[in-house]
């Protein structure tokens, strides 16, 4: 950057407060093109001309052909309006051109004020990209890349990343776009400079980053050539750096408030009751009856006992140290009992009921939430069902009871979706380490959670369902560090975009909500699933297969129509199906008959007994070569489903128990016997399925989507 980076910003700051001085938002050509030049921006050699005889002298001192643009603070977009001439060669062409763009504007807005016209080296041409950062609502500045010029609206190939950029992270961005092809050269023209593009991208992400002011960053368009990278236009937009009223709490503080929600000793529940069909009722029951060991305190001041046990006035009667209070009472009361629980020194309110924001009455949502943080309390909530926390026998909700302990955590904002998070754990015998509710998210959210589940030794894997986040950026912070040693799933509601927002540059009007969640989840090493019953399995496979080691995955079947089936599914998956070399692909035709098929997928054919199914899994989960293993099957009397299902068991246990492990998954077709068989293969390590042939090619590409996110593998 020319002078240092903090030279530069005092260049821009002073600029920005000279912008802001005279009433505008949107910076002059002329501006923007001084901060770019602040930030290494390559632009082409220009200067502003008073008049047409200027235009002539600059023009000729540049040297031909040229550009001329209107240069206006009243005019965004100059082109709309007339304000731009390309291609302009010699005096004549140069006065001509000056007389338009005036004539054009000032016939599009009267009113509007010119202080000269931009001449403008014509850059001599190249692929025309788009870069630019704009301020999302939820992760703050984003730094934008895709095709620029005038197909950027049509195409809206995009991709996004939170801002600033590494230089490994601009990269990306570059192979991210559908058209990356393009820039690596078509038809024997030499490609874009990558590495003109790649610090080009830094540097925007920079500007961006070093000025929360600036709303909206676009060079559009910027013709990439095998020699470098110019931005021809450059738009800057000054807007309000987003404030923040939430407190921020430390990965120390956010720990030691989860081990008391999640580890609790003690639980209180306000508004307990001994009546059928009450919320209290079946909360105090889901506790008792689940075997929490811990202490239990009903509260509730017109009983003295409920379900056989003391009951408190108020919870500051409570004669013990207090972990987590349950409230069970409607939302009016919640205040008034909160301050008691804050006099009390409770560090966590579990808000049951619903009557919050979510039905108009945010004053009583933001009182609430007043006390809390008054207190030091952590609220869980409100409008939620509660949570579970099996491996400590903790049902602290009015749903029905789950104690299936195991390694998948899952968090919903919705309680609909929370039973059918529930429903689905009850049917695959998916243990989980917990299930929590988060509703309207007033204070604890899922940066708070995945902090806890991150270094949480039961949780194997996280999986949650998302309709908005409240800080994206603290998301983005815990998911790499929870991403580092177990995959977080997410279902993010949402996925269609709710139309281009009013903006001043083509990077904001193009920058729907989600196509900046599906990147920045990608950035932070997030498994996207694209539907409920895709989250659920993730969660309940990913824990089940170990990390590949390597890209090769081969695929054994008994059928070749499954077997291109999965090949199919394989490769939509993003996984490289493995070229067999010749050593071993002799080793599998030495197993399987004549008329079977080696190469890959290895067609073993569909009448073979046992020992052939064995023989070939054997070889390979035993070539180092090979990396993963992808099985079909299809049921014959010759080898049965479950014969098939313990065989392949037996095997790949044989391996484990030698130090082999490699994450198989398995796709049965046949009668529903296949059914049975398929739940054995889960029960010992292999993520097997009936009937499709897609869920197993899904689940190991999200399994080595996690491990690439990891680190372990390029």
């Amino acid at each position: 950057m020319p002078g240092g980076r903090e030279a530069a910003r005092e260049r821009v700051r002073g600029l920005f407060a000279a912008v802001r001085a005279e009433g505008r938002a949107v910076l002059t050509a002329t501006e923007a093109e001084q901060v770019a030049a602040a930030y290494g921006i390559p632009t082409p050699a220009q200067a502003l001309a008073g008049d047409a005889d200027e235009a002539v002298e600059l023009a000729e001192g540049i040297g031909y052909p040229v550009v001329l643009k209107v240069v206006s603070p009243d005019v965004v977009h100059k082109t709309d309006a007339g304000g731009v001439v390309a291609g302009v060669t010699g005096a004549d062409g140069v006065r001509a051109a000056h007389a338009r763009v005036l004539a054009a504007v000032r016939e599009h807005a009267p009113a509007a004020r010119i202080e000269g016209v931009q001449v403008q080296r014509m850059v001599p041409g190249g692929v025309e990209v788009l870069i630019g950062a704009v301020t999302d609502p939820t992760f703050g500045k984003v730094v934008a890349f895709g095709l620029g010029g005038v197909l950027v609206e049509a195409l809206g190939d995009l991709t996004f990343r939170l801002a600033p950029v590494t230089p490994d992270e601009a990269d990306s961005m570059l192979d991210s776009v559908r058209a990356a092809e393009v820039l690596r050269g078509v038809r024997g023209a030499a490609p874009p400079d990558r590495a003109a593009l790649r610090e080009l991208i830094v540097a925007v992400s920079e500007l961006a980053a070093d000025f929360p002011e600036l709303a909206e960053i676009d060079l559009n368009p910027v013709f990439a050539a095998p020699d470098g990278a110019t931005a021809a236009d450059v738009r800057l937009l000054l807007g309000e750096p987003a404030g923040r009223t939430a407190p921020v709490h430390t990965p120390e503080e956010i720990l030691a408030s989860m081990r008391r929600l999640m580890e609790p000793r003690s639980v209180a529940v306000v508004g307990a009751s001994d009546q059928p069909g009450k919320i209290g009722n079946s909360v105090l029951r889901n506790l008792v009856d689940g075997g929490f060991e811990g202490e239990i305190h009903p509260v509730n001041p017109k009983a003295g006992q409920v379900l056989d046990r003391k009951a408190y006035a108020s919870v500051c009667d409570v004669p013990a140290e207090i972990d987590v209070a349950v409230f069970a009472i409607p939302a009016a009361l919640v205040p008034a009992a909160l301050e008691e629980t804050g006099r009390k020194g409770v560090p966590n309110a579990v808000l049951i009921p619903s009557g919050f924001a979510e039905t108009g009455e945010v004053e009583l949502q933001e009182r609430t939430v007043e006390i809390a943080r008054r207190h030091g309390i952590r609220l869980l909530g409100p409008n939620i069902y509660g949570y579970y926390a099996p491996w400590q026998k903790l049902c602290a909700t009015f749903c029905t009871p789950y104690d299936v302990p195991g390694g998948v955590a899952l968090t919903s904002q919705s309680g609909g979706i929370g039973m059918a998070v529930l429903g689905y754990a009850r049917s695959t015998g998916t243990g989980v380490s917990a299930i929590v509710g988060l509703g309207n998210k007033s204070d604890v959210d899922e940066d708070d959670l995945l902090t806890w589940f991150a270094q949480d030794a039961h949780t194997r894997c996280v999986a949650m369902h998302i309709e908005d986040l409240k800080d994206g950026r603290a998301f983005v912070r815990a998911a790499r560090e929870t991403v580092r040693s177990k995959p977080v799933v997410v279902l993010k509601a949402g996925r269609t975009a709710a139309g281009s927002r009013a903006a001043g540059s083509h990077t904001g009007a193009l920058a729907g909500d989600d196509a900046v969640y599906d990147d920045v989840l990608r950035q932070a090493g997030v498994i996207r699933a694209p539907g409920l019953h895709e989250m659920l399995e993730y969660a309940r496979a990913l824990p089940v297969l170990p990390a590949p080691r390597g890209e090769n995955v081969v695929v054994i079947t008994g059928a070749g129509g499954s077997g291109v089936l999965l090949s199919d599914a394989l490769v939509e998956a993003g996984l490289s199906l493995m070229e067999m070399p010749d050593d071993l692909d002799a080793a599998f035709r030495a197993l399987i008959p004549p008329f079977g098929a080696a190469g890959n997928p290895v067609d073993i054919t569909g009448g073979e007994p046992p020992a052939t199914y064995e023989a070939a899994i054997r070889l390979g989960l035993e070539d180092d070569r090979i990396h993963a293993l992808v099985l079909g099957y299809w049921h014959t009397v010759v080898t049965p489903p479950m014969v098939f299902a313990e065989l392949t068991s037996r095997v790949v246990a044989e391996a484990r128990g030698r130090g082999i492990d490699k994450p198989v998954v398995a796709s049965l077709a046949g009668d529903t016997e296949v059914e049975r068989a398929c739940a054995h293969l889960f029960e010992n390590g292999i993520a097997a399925y009936p009937y499709t042939t897609e869920k197993p090619a899904a689940v190991l590409g999200a399994k080595y989507r996690w491990a690439r996110a990891a680190g372990l593998l390029p």
